[in-house]
């Protein structure tokens, strides 16, 4: 159930950087708009508007090769799949509304809505979920003389009609259950469906559903109140998660997670709450259950002092140039993320590594030998103008091309080498600093000097969830040339069916000048 939970993290994680860009640009921009009339007619505000909104526009795509990259399934492939499912051709999912229904594709047998899955996440997961078993089936089964035009065919036409068909039109079931149950709450139980929706909105989120809620703020606007009394609500909740976030970039120690934290917190306050969710509390989860609690809450007070909104589309920090309330509103924000900083400040702790029993030599104890008792590879894989990469591991060198994994052998992941091993010990290729962790410890990257390396022990090794594999660093350690990183079982990985090919790769070797890889 853990590893379920946080398969939405593992996504969003390394698409970030676009949507905390995203987030902090669209927030911005709306807060200038709303305080310059004359800014939001302008050139200017088209421009920007569309600079801001792409991520989130096309955010099932991004997160579709996301997906493919945890799944094991080729990421181009999973473009097709997350391109498809917002295609020009099909109506926007934002626009969708009880008189403005979409078109039918009659096949027959069976009819396609043409609606595509704008902002959302979990259907997108799902599909390319299917795509990666479809693919990795066809892989196994496929003569491999007709498998290059075979299974690319078969996955993408077997995925669209699953997901077109079963997968979207269920989760838009799901998405009206809750749609109507958030409004019956909202309008007719006062205070505590104020709070029971304070504390739901941050799940909706994640799963995709929360940009919906458009719906019922238009119809409150448009009804006999004339006042959007769901933004306070929604305010609360988005303004919960910014403190929770705060607090662990405030608290942590490791500077690439303060480094992810502390944006993500920004762009939270600014009502864009995606990067502080997927990329750190729901990821480390204690945080996003402070963040419902402190969301309950200052949903709670926002109900019960008469707090409305006379727009919709906006909360947090820009939502202040909306509400009928600017006092109390604020008062609001600060219980809501106050609550939640306080919470998570006293429950979440950052997570340290694991020590050994007292009397017990480990596998990672046996595997950390003292700096001057290194024994450094003498063989450099890759050479660049930034330095050179050291063989991590015992084995035959061979060629990136000749990796047996369509992903690493195209480039795409950078260009770099291949090693079939001949021991079962990972070191790390230069003095550097562990970049990256895989949760199933099948798989680093190390950084140093402008170099970005990963490398990753076996193809499709993901899927043994770490069975198998002991890694003995974690991620911010400073590693020496030579030290141990990942103990594996060669055995165990030809059990599985899988090769034990390392693939060691240079990441940003696009970047770099002079790149030469092989054995010398």
């Amino acid at each position: 159930m853990e590893k379920i939970l946080k398969t939405p993290g593992d996504v969003f994680v390394p698409i970030l950087p676009a949507i905390v860009a995203s987030g902090l640009m669209m927030g911005l921009v709306e807060a200038l708009g709303k305080a310059i009339p004359s800014f939001a007619n302008s050139g200017w505000y088209g421009f920007l508007d569309l600079v801001a909104n792409t991520a989130f526009a096309l955010l099932p795509v991004l997160v579709a090769v996301s997906a493919a990259r945890v799944f094991g399934g080729n990421l181009f492939l999973g473009a097709v799949i997350g391109l498809m499912m917002v295609h020009p051709a099909l109506m926007n999912a934002w626009t969708v509304t009880p008189t403005n229904q979409p078109a039918v594709w009659d096949l027959g047998i069976l009819q396609i809505s043409q609606v595509g899955y704008q902002g959302h996440v979990i259907p997108v997961i799902l599909a390319v979920l299917l795509m990666s078993v479809i693919e990795k089936w066809l892989h196994k089964h496929v003569p491999e003389m007709i498998d290059l035009f075979v299974t690319p065919l078969v996955t993408v036409l077997l995925t669209a009609f699953a997901t077109f068909v079963v997968i979207g039109p269920i989760f838009s079931i799901l998405e009206n259950w809750v749609l109507k149950g958030a409004e019956w709450l909202v309008t007719s139980t006062g205070g505590i469906g104020a709070l029971i929706m304070g504390a739901l909105y941050p799940w909706t989120v994640v799963m995709g559903l929360h940009h919906m809620y458009n719906v019922i703020e238009a119809g409150m606007l448009s009804g006999s109140l004339g006042l959007n009394i769901w933004m306070p609500i929604a305010s609360a909740a988005n303004f919960a998660q910014f403190g929770a976030c705060l607090a662990v970039a405030i608290k942590c120690r490791n500077a690439k997670l303060k480094s992810v934290a502390l944006p993500s917190s920004l762009s939270a306050s600014l009502g864009i709450t995606e990067p502080a969710i997927f990329g750190v509390n729901f990821r480390f989860m204690k945080p996003f259950i402070a963040g419902v609690i402190g969301g309950a809450f200052g949903a709670l007070f926002g109900s019960l002092t008469g707090l409305g909104a006379t727009t919709y589309g906006v909360t947090g920090i820009p939502g202040l140039l909306a509400i009928n309330n600017i006092p109390i509103y604020a008062i609001e924000l600060l219980i809501a993320a106050g609550i939640a900083f306080v919470i998570t400040f006293v429950i979440w702790k950052e997570e340290q590594p694991e020590a050994a029993p007292a009397g017990d030599i480990s596998a990672a104890a046996a595997a950390a030998p003292k700096t001057a008792e290194l024994e450094v590879p003498t063989v450099s894989v890759i050479r660049c103008a930034a330095g050179s990469v050291l063989q991590p591991v015992k084995g035959k060198v061979i060629a990136r091309e000749d990796i047996p994994d369509e992903t690493f052998a195209s480039g795409v992941l950078g260009d770099g080498v291949g090693i079939e091993p001949s021991d079962e010990l990972v070191v790390a290729p230069f003095d550097g600093t562990i970049s990256s962790v895989a949760e199933s410890q099948h798989a680093v990257g190390v950084e140093a000097n402008g170099m970005e390396m990963l490398i990753h022990v076996g193809v499709d090794t993901v899927n043994m969830q770490g069975d198998g594999f002991t890694c003995l660093v974690k991620e911010g350690d400073e590693v020496k040339a030579g030290q141990p990183l990942i103990r594996f079982s060669r055995e165990k990985i030809k059990a599985a069916g899988y090769s034990d090919t390392v693939a060691v790769l240079l990441t940003n070797s696009d970047d770099l000048e002079g790149v030469e890889c092989g054995a010398k």
